[in-house]
């Protein structure tokens, strides 16, 4: 396992014991307020044919698995907090959902489409991050892709991710600004990279 002082994530949960409930709680008040939270979702559907296989990686309390599941596809979630895998569980109960470390993903299956959202890159130990994107390689089915996004400012440089990327054995097959399509420009403060295997 990685090192709590290392991943960002784990770090704010040592450090605020509710932080888990919170980010629960924060995603079901913007669900309430109505706030288009399927954007992620929508875009992972567009990609594949009707019953794909699909990774979350990060996939937190479920809300882009799920959605994609809705949608008619297998998708199995897997993410380091047991307490947002609980929510995902109780939420998307036919959905496949496990508690693990991104870095240790061994599944031992392939998959059409490795999506990781919700700023998931940025919040892992940086000495993992090349290791992970390495992962999400060894889970690519032929022909698949790994969709990763995440935005700037946030200890992730997007240079130092297409490198890491490189390093891992992807290569860019489209690099967009936001998850609704928009082409990815010098300055842009978010990136959706997809990414299949060189």
């Amino acid at each position: 396992m990685i090192e709590q002082s290392d991943n960002l994530w784990l770090r704010k949960i040592a450090e605020n014991p509710g932080h888990s409930r919170w980010y629960i709680d924060r995603f079901r008040e913007m669900a309430a307020r109505g706030d288009d939270l399927g954007g992620e979702a929508r875009m992972i559907d567009a990609m594949v044919p009707r019953g794909a296989r699909i990774l979350d990686a990060g996939c937190g309390t479920g809300r882009v698995g799920g959605r994609v599941a809705a949608s008619g596809h297998t998708v199995v979630g897997v993410d380091l907090d047991p307490e947002l895998i609980a929510e995902a569980r109780a939420e998307f109960p036919g959905v496949r959902w496990e508690v693990g470390d991104l870095a240790e993903l061994s599944l031992g299956e392939r998959f059409d489409v490795v999506v990781c959202a919700g700023n998931v890159m940025t919040f892992a130990a940086p000495s993992s991050r090349e290791v992970i994107l390495r992962r999400f390689r060894e889970h690519l089915a032929e022909g698949g892709r790994a969709v990763v996004g995440f935005g700037e400012g946030r200890g992730y440089e997007f240079d130092q991710f297409l490198k890491d990327a490189a390093v891992a054995g992807l290569e860019p097959d489209l690099l967009l600004g936001t998850w609704d399509l928009r082409p990815f420009t010098p300055g842009a403060d978010f990136l959706v990279a997809v990414l299949r295997a060189a």
